[in-house]
């Protein structure tokens, strides 16, 4: 009898779901070409004579996370976020371009975004305060805690509750340590599930954990420091908030806010009304962007204006 599950842990092609009842076991995907990823919602077959499950189909994402792989290829990672946690420290100093990255993939699947500044207890340097104004400004919240000390972690657990969030950031930054502050058992529960399927060839190990004031947290080596997918960014503003207020302003329809005559988000950017370091970054993506729409399409080239 087919039944619907969410899948709450992925290990290669190891899986486990959880039904609607709350009932968890381990499943594997039903072909080859059945590509699932946690937090994907899916239809399930038992399979009596293994004790298993197969996953059938997936169900239509609510939004998903993709990143890009070494083969340059693109793939899913995470499917259903409602909430990312993007992570920031004052030591190592923030790539404030990967953190706009971030932003605009989170803003191009449609997940709401948080930055959560962790390692509050260490000083902070005026330049990296105006910047969170910067963010502040454009509509990024931001929350700060020290998994250190515990300051800010109950602020924290309440802003996940009823969401389904994932923490990401640079390395070093300290995810793991909010990781283990907001569920505990995490370690151990991952080691569990790498350590029963020992021998797979996978080196990720994905897996939901529920938290105590509600909602859920997703967690994996393979999501937290994932480079988001140039393909995945929405063409027009690339996931930049700012921009997307401002384009309609623009005198054309197609404006890619670069060198276009009476762009209005390069005038923004020139007057300060938005920071021009977050212009900056985007120009950079747009320029990424394009780049790999050439690549993919070799007849055609960057546009210029």
């Amino acid at each position: 009898m087919a039944f619907t599950a969410r899948i709450i842990a992925a290990f290669g092609r190891h899986l486990v779901v959880r039904d609607a009842q709350g009932n968890e076991r381990g499943a594997r995907p039903f072909g080859r070409k059945l590509q699932v990823v946690c937090g994907d919602q899916v239809t399930c077959e038992i399979d009596t004579h293994h004790d298993e499950a197969h996953v059938t189909a997936v169900l239509p994402r609510d939004s998903c996370l993709y990143r890009t792989n070494l083969r340059a290829d693109e793939e899913a990672v995470v499917a259903n976020l409602t909430l990312m946690l993007v992570t920031l420290a004052p030591v190592p100093a923030p790539d404030l371009f990967m953190i706009d990255r971030y932003l605009a993939a989170a803003a191009s699947a449609g997940i709401r975004a948080t930055l959560v500044l962790n390692k509050c207890e260490l000083p902070w340097p005026p330049d990296l305060v105006a910047e969170l104004a910067a963010y502040a400004a454009v509509g990024y919240a931001h929350i700060a805690v020290s998994a250190k000390t515990d300051i800010g972690m109950e602020a924290l657990r309440a802003a996940c509750a009823g969401d389904i969030a994932v923490f990401v950031g640079q390395s070093g930054v300290g995810k793991s340590s909010l990781v283990s502050r907001l569920v505990p058992e995490a370690d151990i529960r991952t080691g569990e599930l790498m350590r029963s399927q020992e021998g797979t060839h996978t080196t990720t190990a994905s897996r939901l954990y529920d938290l105590a004031g509600g909602g859920h947290l997703v967690d994996s080596p393979g999501v937290r420091d994932f480079a988001p997918a140039l393909s995945r960014l929405e063409p027009t503003s690339l996931g930049f908030l700012e921009v997307a207020q401002r384009a309609p302003r623009c005198r054309f329809d197609d404006c890619r806010h670069l060198k276009e005559p009476a762009c209005a988000v390069r005038a923004a950017s020139e007057s300060g009304e938005i920071s021009p370091r977050r212009y900056e970054s985007y120009r950079r993506l747009r320029r990424l962007f394009e780049t790999l729409g050439a690549q993919d399409n070799p007849g055609r080239k960057p546009r210029s204006r």
